[in-house]
């Protein structure tokens, strides 16, 4: 996490329109093919209502092809000037039974009451997969089916407000299956939440573990970030290895967020410990290897042994200023390899990450990492942050990710996101995000606008090409606005700004958002 400036979002644009006439007209009879066909929709030009290979049902004038594809010609647009409900659809048969893959490439406006992709009638729980919003960038979006029954229909639908669109292309059914392994969210916040007053609460307002709320909704991952020696005493070892024993205790994983600092660390700061202040380069080599050790040996020992270790936090301009900075990367890179040692001689096991606020800045990505990698840099995962709101668009984000996870052969996670489910405040302290102006076209500041951005950045994620997408954290699920637990540990008095991104409504409530955690 870093606090930005923030940003204007660019407007939405709006679609052509073809004009066709609004008809409901009984579904025609289904095209059954053993492989799918005209995926790109290149057979019959614009304006054709049931491409060729596709029947449709509902408001089938809401449904057509036009010019404008993503690869070739033309494209699939569903839209209307009025409110439609329209499914365009293929039934396949003769397959044979297994894991398949559906892929396509998407736009959408936003707006509609559902919009999706959607695998059905193939024996087995139907699957769908939401389209992002995105009124220009393309975004591809995976669905992934067992077919048990040697059939499958392929379903792209709306129910769509007036003039709401989509944009559909370059489908492909293939042999295969994806999704992800973390559903995570940091909850650094919670014990010092907890000690000064903090309440959870179940949907229902039962007072409960935040943990265990959490969980129920199918959280499996949590993140907690470790300072050295930090002025208000909370984020410690102490404090990790106490929550560690919580989290292990709901058979959650664990990510252990080294900041190498007493305080946030984070693209705009890496301000030594001030017990290694004056240290030399080589003191500060030991002093990253025996702190590492000291905080993972320490959880090894009580049996809560690190799944996952980033070595630093958002250090896109390095660590540990000024000798660990960019400016040095043979000095940067000794630092890292030294982290990285100590983490693997307590356990070979433990995953190994990176972590960059660089989710849609491909280009600084790759600077990054290509100077990592020719300084002999050791890592076995690639994190981002991925802010929507700062850091570009969702299209910019895939195309960091997928390029992230091809260019140095890792898998990759989202180490943060987060998106207001209000625009109100709970504390004095003004919100990071606080006005209309400052969301992410397409996405209200509501549950229902946080739960989407979450399965959306997932279903990205997801996409991730061979596998390589692991999951996502929601940064940072717990911490509502508790008097006390500002985000200044010299503070006692400072505020919370990020209240409104939080998993927790101002009631203590857990939020339907918390759904996300439930995704593939």
């Amino acid at each position: 996490m870093k606090f930005h400036p923030r940003r204007t979002i660019r407007a939405l644009l709006v679609p052509l329109a073809a004009g066709l006439a609004l008809t409901a007209l009984p579904a025609q009879t289904a095209y059954a093919a053993s492989t799918l066909t005209n995926g790109g929709f290149e057979s019959d030009g614009t304006g054709t209502a049931a491409p060729t290979g596709w029947s449709e049902y509902g408001d089938t004038g809401a449904s057509y092809t036009e010019s404008g594809g993503h690869s070739g010609s033309y494209r699939l647009t569903q839209y209307s000037a009025s409110a439609y409900k329209v499914e365009t659809y293929q039934y396949l048969s003769g397959l044979t039974n297994g894991r398949y893959t559906l892929t396509a490439w998407v736009r959408s406006s936003g707006g509609q009451n559902a919009a999706y992709i959607a695998l059905k009638n193939c024996g087995s729980a139907e699957q769908r997969t939401d389209l992002p919003i995105s009124s220009s960038g393309w975004i591809r979006i995976v669905t992934p089916i067992n077919v048990t029954n040697n059939q499958c229909t392929i379903s792209i639908n709306s129910d769509a407000n007036a003039g709401n669109w989509i944009n559909v292309d370059d489908l492909t059914f293939t042999s295969g299956t994806t999704g992800t392994s973390i559903h995570g969210a940091d909850i650094s916040s919670l014990a010092k939440s907890e000690a000064k007053g903090g309440v959870y609460k179940t949907s229902s307002g039962t007072s409960g573990d935040a943990l265990s709320i959490l969980k129920s909704y199918g959280m499996n991952y949590a993140r907690l970030k470790v300072w050295v020696n930090p002025a208000d005493g909370f984020n410690d070892k102490a404090h990790v290895l106490a929550v560690a024993k919580r989290v292990k205790a709901q058979g959650m994983k664990l990510l252990v967020d080294f900041h190498y600092s007493d305080t946030w660390a984070d693209p705009g700061a890496q301000s030594k410990p001030a017990a290694w202040v004056g240290h030399t380069y080589s003191q500060l080599k030991t002093d990253v290897y025996n702190h590492t050790y000291d905080v993972l040996n320490a959880l090894k020992a009580q049996g809560t042994t690190a799944d996952m270790v980033q070595i630093g936090n958002e250090i896109n301009a390095g660590i540990l200023w000024s000798e660990g900075s960019t400016d040095n990367w043979g000095q940067l890179a000794g630092l890292l390899n030294s982290g990285y040692a100590a983490t693997k001689a307590v356990s070979s096991s433990t995953v190994v990450a990176l972590h960059l606020a660089k989710g849609g800045d491909k280009s600084g990505m790759e600077w990054w990492f290509d100077n990592a990698v020719a300084n002999g840099v050791k890592f076995d995962a690639i994190g981002l942050s991925y802010y929507g709101y700062w850091h570009g668009p969702l299209s910019d984000f895939q195309t960091t990710l997928d390029d992230a996870a091809s260019r140095y052969g890792k898998p990759v996670f989202v180490a943060e996101t987060a998106y207001p489910f209000t625009l109100a405040q709970d504390d004095s302290l003004e919100n990071q995000i606080d006005t209309t102006s400052e969301l992410v076209s397409g996405y209200p500041a509501t549950v229902a606008g946080q739960t989407k951005w979450m399965n959306d950045v997932a279903s990205i994620v997801e996409a991730v090409p061979n596998g390589r997408g692991l999951g996502v954290f929601s940064w940072e699920a717990t911490w509502t606005a508790v008097t006390g637990n500002g985000w200044d540990p010299t503070d006692a008095g400072s505020g919370n700004g990020w209240e409104n991104q939080a998993l927790f409504g101002y009631d203590d409530k857990g939020l339907s958002s918390m759904t996300w955690f439930s995704h593939r």
